[in-house]
């Protein structure tokens, strides 16, 4: 069985992998998950988090471990994880992008998602800039639209009173990857067909320019941590159970 490390996405914390952690502890998985700073129930002020603190949270976490993890990153996580590995690739039994940013040496998120030659989101809503310019936020419409448009009413109302401005400087800093370290740790991606934040074509070219192990792909939203948590926890094990192998 594998330890696994469950790194949110924009806005969230690890509150949103509550219906996740018991599906992969029935599986018997053990299971550990982080709030970033600033989000979740982290009290760090927008304006005082930074790139490196937000990735010195996830080394922390892998330092305390006592083997090699399988690290999984929703959306905006995949940059923590995959600064992680090229900082400690040995914690790394393998990298897990769902629905993630999976970028190459030098990439920004803001480069990738904010350029016309990528694909766009889908959701008609946008997102809006906090009044500092420090952070990015999301109407409950747009969340709703963007996020969660196959979950339920009950887990909607769930995240949107837990979601935070996401902390602009994490998109914005160039990330460093070498071959020698973040380039030897297996990477799988899991696609989220249907998703209004990060369009499938997106994903598909995201891993077309640094290929992984496994591609699988999910007929859900951005979300399926709240609409299939059991289907992606299967998913997860699968994964992490043909890299044992």
């Amino acid at each position: 069985m594998s330890r696994f490390v469950l790194v949110h996405g924009a806005g969230h914390g690890a509150w949103c992998w509550f219906k996740v952690v018991p599906e992969l502890e029935a599986l018997g998985h053990s299971v550990v998950t982080l709030d970033l700073p600033g989000l979740g129930n982290d009290e760090t002020p927008v304006a005082d988090v930074t790139y490196e603190g937000t990735i010195d949270r996830l080394a922390d976490v892998l330092a305390g471990e006592t083997e090699p993890v399988v690290l999984v990153g929703h959306s905006h996580g995949g940059v923590s994880i995959s600064a992680a590995a090229e900082r400690n690739p040995d914690a790394i039994k393998l990298l897990v992008y769902l629905a993630a940013f999976l970028p190459v040496d030098g990439d920004t998120v803001d480069a990738i998602y904010g350029s016309p030659d990528w694909p766009a989101e889908t959701a008609t809503i946008p997102s809006m800039l906090s009044a500092d310019g420090l952070s990015q936020f999301h109407s409950p419409e747009g969340a709703r639209e963007r996020f969660y448009q196959d979950c339920s009413e009950e887990d909607i109302a769930y995240c949107l009173a837990r979601l935070k401005p996401q902390p602009l400087i994490t998109r914005m800093t160039p990330i460093h990857l070498t071959p020698e370290r973040f380039g030897r740790v297996p990477r799988a991606y899991i696609q989220c067909l249907d998703d209004r934040a990060a369009p499938i074509e997106r994903q598909r070219r995201l891993v077309a320019r640094s290929p992984c192990q496994h591609v699988v792909a999910l007929p859900t939203g951005h979300s399926p941590f709240l609409s299939a948590p059991e289907l992606l926890a299967k998913t997860l094990s699968e994964m992490a159970a043909g890299q044992s192998s």
